[in-house]
């Protein structure tokens, strides 16, 4: 898992352009939503952020991924300083469109929209409601 690509105009806002401090208010955000990671350590340089720290499952290193890139003002994340466990099957990621709404995602995805839930409670610390997605998130379709 290493440089992964996000729209850095769109997303949840934590912290200003430019702010001093916004490496450890993105560590704060992730840690508050507790993935599963331990020791993280976070850097951002212009819009590319690099994360580290151990995590206790593969999935719980996607998150930390993907919560970091769905923060608006980061371009990029360079995850290669987490470690994890080998996944257990390769992660499939979506990113929402024009239009989308969770039930859609699911239909497409996992062949019925009403299975939606499962794609809100994997991305749990993404989504913070499944009634308000945005174009460029970037999520995880469960396996």
């Amino acid at each position: 898992m290493g440089l992964f690509d996000f729209a850095a105009d769109i997303g949840k806002k934590v912290f200003g352009i430019g702010d001093a401090n916004a490496a450890d208010q993105i560590k704060e955000n992730i840690e508050a939503n507790n993935p599963g990671v331990s020791d993280l350590t976070v850097s951002l340089d212009d819009e590319i952020c690099t994360v580290g720290g151990t995590c206790e499952t593969h999935e719980a290193k996607e998150k930390v991924v993907l919560m970091t890139g769905n923060m608006k003002g980061v371009g990029s994340v360079n995850g290669e300083g987490l470690t994890a466990p080998e996944p257990v099957a390769e992660p499939e990621y979506y990113v929402i469109e024009s239009g989308d709404t969770l039930w859609g995602v699911a239909a497409k995805f996992l062949g019925n929209g009403s299975k939606y839930p499962e794609i809100f409670e994997a991305n749990r610390e993404v989504i913070e409601d499944p009634d308000k997605i945005f174009v460029g998130q970037k999520i995880r379709i469960p396996r």
